[in-house]
């Protein structure tokens, strides 16, 4: 299992989130700022399967809005997942 934390303009959240679930994702939404201008950004978190990695990337890279110049879409993280527990 891996950990895929994506950071994104807050602007473009819903979508992807509703992509996300749609395609049964779970998703957990965190708002967050950073930046030049402390802009709005969003950090979605997934718990994802290792062999659905690949997949919500993709996602990911289908739903976001093309980048103007040197601007970047999102910033992605996997990590892995060494334990994994609901209470």
């Amino acid at each position: 299992m891996k950990m895929i934390i994506m950071i994104i303009k807050d602007n473009e959240a819903d979508a992807l989130t509703q992509a996300l679930t749609s395609a049964e994702y779970r998703v957990t939404r965190v708002a967050s700022t950073g930046g030049f201008l402390r802009s709005g950004f969003v950090t979605l978190l997934l718990g994802v399967d290792d062999d659905r990695v690949d997949g919500a990337i993709d996602l990911v890279r289908s739903k976001l809005k093309p980048s103007t110049g040197t601007e970047k879409r999102a910033t992605l993280f996997v990590i892995p997942v060494e334990r994994f527990e609901q209470v």
